[in-house]
């Protein structure tokens, strides 16, 4: 499995897997045009075949705060810790480019809490509120979970 960034031709299987999720009510919906337009902040892990077996992005609000985002991981390769391989690399992508702090909204608590997040509240995150939560459907009987890693920078060490 090589975990890359995504490309343009990539964009039809992030769609495919991003609204499988999606429909399952598992994440936010994307268009061709949202994912297209933050292609950079894409990560995937790609078989040796060349599909596409689980994507995520970063999405970034500050300087000082990213989310992570649309992480899916394909039926066929659930369990084989990909999902993990790939948020190691976002977290890594994060560390790089300085940002501290990343937050996730997420049913799957334990999967993140093995990652180093903790379980915090959304309301630590009015830029995500504002930007996705203000205008979801089931906003007011929301099942989702805050949890927030806080990352060592190298100039703090």
């Amino acid at each position: 499995m090589i975990i890359r960034s995504a490309q343009n031709s990539d964009i039809p299987a992030l769609l495919r897997l991003v609204s499988d999720h999606a429909r399952r009510g598992d994440l936010l919906p994307r268009t061709a045009l949202s994912i297209r337009d933050t292609l950079a902040d894409w990560l995937v892990a790609e078989d040796e075949n060349g599909n596409i077996a689980a994507c995520v992005s970063l999405l970034f609000y500050t300087a000082v705060l990213a989310e992570v985002r649309s992480l899916a991981v394909s039926d066929k390769y659930k369990g084989n810790g990909v999902g993990r391989k790939l948020l190691a690399a976002l977290i890594a992508r994060a560390q790089e480019k300085q940002i501290p702090t990343l937050f996730a909204l997420t049913r799957a608590v334990r999967f993140f809490e093995k990652a180093g997040f903790a379980i915090t509240q959304k309301e630590d995150f009015p830029e995500k509120i504002w930007r996705d939560c203000f205008i979801c459907p089931v906003k007011e009987c929301c099942d989702e979970t805050a949890v927030v890693l806080e990352l060592a920078m190298s100039n703090e060490q």
